[in-house]
Order: structure tokens, then sequence, then C-alpha cells
């Protein structure tokens, strides 16, 4: 089947990480499209697939076409960049560190998201956070490192390669071969 026939909805959709390999052009062109020139001068649309390749991988694809689902998860992750650099522009008194609140601040995160989750679905999310922690603790100490600057701080990849001392190239393919090395072990069972 070639890419620019539509797909027939009766036939298997492929494993994400083929899937996400295989579209990963057409889906670079769509966030292109939709990057605003105010973002597109802040990031780039390679770190912007990283990111829909990362949340790919912490949830499932619904039914129905999981080429849209990625678009739309673009477009979660475009918006989320607007508004990471537009907060920026905050008064300096008023920043937070970047990093998951502790105390009562993660009790009352816990008690907002117990009231809008019901119990299967935060038996799921459990699962998939257990599973995604012991992949991220299979990896070496410099592919965790590369992850938190890129996913946890939001880093763009110019910027942790200055903290790393590699280059910008070196710091893409190792964030392109640590997700594909993340996919296959959540893919494989291997932390079960």
């Amino acid at each position: 089947m070639s890419d620019d026939v539509t797909p027939d909805p009766t036939e298997p959709a492929p494993a994400l990480p083929e899937l996400l390999e295989r579209r990963r052009p057409e889906l670079l062109a769509f966030i292109e499209r939709r990057l605003g020139p105010t973002l597109r001068g802040k990031v780039e649309p390679q770190d912007i697939a990283q990111e829909v390749a990362i949340r790919a991988l912490r949830a499932s694809p619904p039914d129905g076409d999981p080429f849209g689902w990625l678009c739309h998860l673009a477009e979660r992750c475009i918006i989320d960049g607007a508004r990471h650099f537009s907060a920026g522009k905050r008064a300096a008194d008023r920043e937070r560190a970047g990093h998951a609140p502790d105390g009562a601040g993660a009790d009352l995160v816990a008690l907002i998201a117990a009231s809008v989750t019901s119990p299967s679905q935060a038996a799921v999310r459990s699962e998939r956070q257990r599973r995604l922690d012991a992949a991220l603790a299979a990896l070496p100490d410099e592919h965790r490192e590369v992850l938190r600057l890129r996913y946890g701080e939001g880093l763009a990849t110019a910027e942790i390669a200055v903290r790393l001392n590699k280059s910008d190239v070196a710091v893409r393919v190792l964030l392109t071969r640590v997700v594909q090395r993340l996919q296959e072990l959540l893919g494989s069972g291997e932390m079960a």
C-alpha cells in the first residue's frame, strides 16, 4: 500500500514504532505547516516530532486513524510549546521550577487527578507509568539525562548539545535512538 492511498480501515494498524518511522516525513510536514513564525524561531519541527513520539508511547492509539491521532498529538505539542515560550514573558518573581510539585501541592494534584479519573483509567495510567519507569531505569545514565533535559526541562536540542558538550546532530541522533529503544522496551514486554 503506498502512502498516497487512503488506508483500508479493515486492515490492522501498523505497530506504533513502524507507523512513526514510516509517516515521519508527513508528520514533519504537518508540524511545519502548523508552526507559527514566532514559535518556528524557537523550536525545531524535529523537536516537536520527538515530543509526539514520546507522548504516543505513553498513550494507546485510539481506534480509527492512527496518523490523525499523531497529528492531534502534534497540535497539542505545538500549543504546549507556544504556552511555554509565552510564559517566559511573565514576571520573573512568578516563575516556578520546572519539576513536579512536592508536599501539599502534590497532594492537591493527586486529589484533582483522582476527581477526574475513573478507577479503570487510573489503573491503566498507573500500569503505563510503571512500565515507562521500568523502561527508563533500563537505560544508561546519559540516555536518561538527554530525555530529562529534552522532555523534563523542555530544552531544545541545541541547548542540550551545549550542556552535554556534543553537537546538535549528535543529540538529535541520540534522542532518536533513545526513543526507539524505549519503543522496543515498552513494546516487547521486557519490563513485565
